[in-house]
């Protein structure tokens, strides 16, 4: 035996000093313990072992989310769900070199969900040029009520579940309602849009995107998504003030007639990816879907507006965007603020939501609003 005093590297980025004593590896029949040492210490940089589920992983946002989850070291245990083979994708990762992590991939819902502690699904049909959000209801739908009811039949102890297939205000609620989940461990992509708006202002004023802060939209992810001024400030000055009193940042200014069409530009944002890429986007949200998953499993605190469960006096059974951040616990709500008109946005937009789920209670996906709760006693 020899005392060994030097640098041990925990993980990517991290090391530490540390003391121990290291054996002469004399035998090849103590390579094995050596080699279960290495392991143990590369696992360490992950921020938990509990098993991530990817559903539409075949796809290029699920592939996107699989290699961006490994980047961050989320977790080791990955299992690539869909229904279409996943293979070619977990060959792929494998070959990235993430050595120390299990991938799995599989075209069975019941090896896919068993144990699963953290889900995101991107597993519906995207959207094609010249189609709304909406048009994708049906189909989509349907492939929620299959993503609740696998949860509650194979990994009903699951911790937290991100939805962003489109329309995802109402896949992520018809997934909640099936599941048989809390309110507070569902939640839907709608950051994009925020990141939008703030992309937008920043461009427009010629700053950083850091300059822009609290720029929020709210509602529903779609055409009638709620953009919100009242709370933003570019480089420390207030947006209104930019708007309706003519102040400038950067030497520019920002008149009502520009800020509508801002807000214009921001709501056709997935179809100006689309225009520009001949696809739908695709490494945006899955790096903002991965960054709620993170912050579920306690790593960076995801302060973006989420899809949330509501169900207040003023808004209620539906799932939209509202201030709210991710963490440990679970999505949590934080105070509404807005101004009467951003009120009134907010409010068409929760009506055009309720018309949504309507339709989709039309089509049998989901049952009558006063029977939720005999499928899932936590609504």
């Amino acid at each position: 035996m020899e005392n060994f005093t030097g640098i041990c590297k925990v993980s990517a980025g991290i090391t530490i000093k540390c003391r121990t004593k290291l054996l002469y590896l004399r035998s090849a029949a103590l390579w094995p313990y050596w080699f279960e040492t290495l392991k143990f210490f590369n696992t360490m940089g992950y921020l938990t072992k509990d098993k991530l589920v990817i559903v539409g992983a075949a796809g290029m946002i699920g592939s996107n989310m699989v290699q961006t989850a490994l980047m961050l070291k989320l977790t080791p245990n990955i299992c690539l769900y869909d229904v279409f083979s996943a293979e070619g994708v977990a060959e792929e990762m494998r070959q990235s070199g993430f050595d120390d992590a299990n991938i799995l991939s599989t075209t069975d819902p019941a090896v896919a969900f068993k144990d699963a502690k953290y889900i995101i699904s991107s597993g519906g049909a995207p959207r094609k040029e010249g189609m709304t959000r909406e048009d994708l209801l049906a189909g989509n739908a349907k492939a929620a009520q299959e993503l609740g009811d696998n949860i509650k039949k194979y990994c009903p102890k699951v911790k937290f579940v991100v939805v962003i297939f489109n329309p995802a205000d109402v896949t992520g609620l018809v997934t909640l309602v099936h599941s048989g989940l809390k309110p507070n461990q569902v939640a839907t992509l709608a950051a994009l849009d925020s990141t939008r708006l703030k992309s937008a202002l920043a461009k427009h004023f010629g700053v950083s995107a850091t300059e822009v802060k609290k720029a929020y939209t709210y509602g529903g992810h779609g055409e009638k998504m709620a953009v919100f001024a009242s709370p933003t400030t570019i480089a420390g000055v207030k947006l209104e003030d930019i708007i309706e009193n003519g102040k400038k940042v950067n030497g520019k200014g920002l008149n009502a007639k520009q800020w509508a069409e801002l807000q214009q530009d921001v709501i056709q944002g997935g179809a100006k990816i689309i225009e520009l890429r001949r696809r739908s986007s695709f490494q945006s949200p899955a790096y903002l879907a991965v960054k709620m998953i993170e912050g579920a499993m306690g790593g960076h605190v995801f302060n973006y507006p989420s899809g949330v469960y509501v169900d207040s006096k003023k808004y209620n059974h539906v799932m939209m965007a509202m201030p709210s951040f991710i963490d440990k616990n679970g999505v949590n709500l934080r105070p509404l603020k807005g101004t009467k008109a951003e009120i009134a946005s907010l409010e068409a937009s929760y009506e055009h939501l309720q018309n949504l789920r309507d339709q989709v209670i039309g089509l049998g996906q989901l049952p009558k609003v006063e029977d939720w709760k005999t499928v899932n006693k936590n609504l």
